[in-house]
């Protein structure tokens, strides 16, 4: 890899990351109502999970797209189904003084799974390997997976840290749930792209 296709690569990857999309509003809001500390699997998960899902699309497990075609068809009913039962466990989340009592933040391996339903890491991992490991050879793709590993957890922190920031403002139950409610309803508006063809 070249070093302008790596500065290039690393770009896209920071802006992929840092911008908003399910991940980072859910970590958010995790850091919100959990803590920084409590999201860490949350974070690991969806770093480790994003690298190993670019991996596998790019030694081709996309291919099982073009040989069958309902499949595409059935992760849209996943990836939705699978986002609004976590706009609900968002929505529905303890406040920070019960959360040891009521409510759990999400783990490393939901985290993981998520990757394979999020249609904005399909989006970055199929973007990522197809212009950035056009040979799509075993040393490119894993070139491009750790470039997004490395820019991927830092970026994503920066959400969890936001987010726990602002327990100083959500300090009342009704805050906390209006916040809550809003990240739940941002969450199920980054479906659009999923739902629109």
């Amino acid at each position: 890899m070249t070093w302008d296709i790596f500065l290039a690569l690393a770009g896209f990857a920071f802006v992929t990351s840092i911008t908003p999309g399910p991940n980072n509003l859910m970590l958010m809001a995790s850091g919100a109502n959990f803590g920084f500390r409590r999201t860490i699997p949350h974070m690991l998960g969806v770093g480790i999970g994003f690298v190993v899902m670019a991996v596998l699309v790019g030694v081709g497990l996309i291919g099982i797209f073009e040989v069958w075609p309902p499949a595409h068809t059935l992760l849209k009913v996943l990836s939705v189904a699978y986002m609004l039962w976590l706009a609900w466990k968002i929505a529905n989340a303890a406040a920070p003084k019960d959360a040891e009592r009521a409510g759990r933040p999400i783990t490393f391996l939901q985290a993981a799974a998520f990757q394979w339903v999020n249609p904005k890491a399909w989006a970055m991992a199929l973007t990522a390997v197809g212009v950035y490991a056009p040979s799509q050879t075993l040393p490119a793709v894993l070139a491009v997976a750790f470039v997004f590993g490395a820019i991927n957890l830092p970026s994503v922190s920066t959400w969890t840290v936001l987010g726990q920031q602002m327990r100083r403002v959500l300090t009342s139950p009704r805050r906390l749930r209006a916040f809550n409610l809003v990240m739940a309803a941002l969450l199920i508006a980054s479906l659009w792209p999923v739902l629109t063809p």
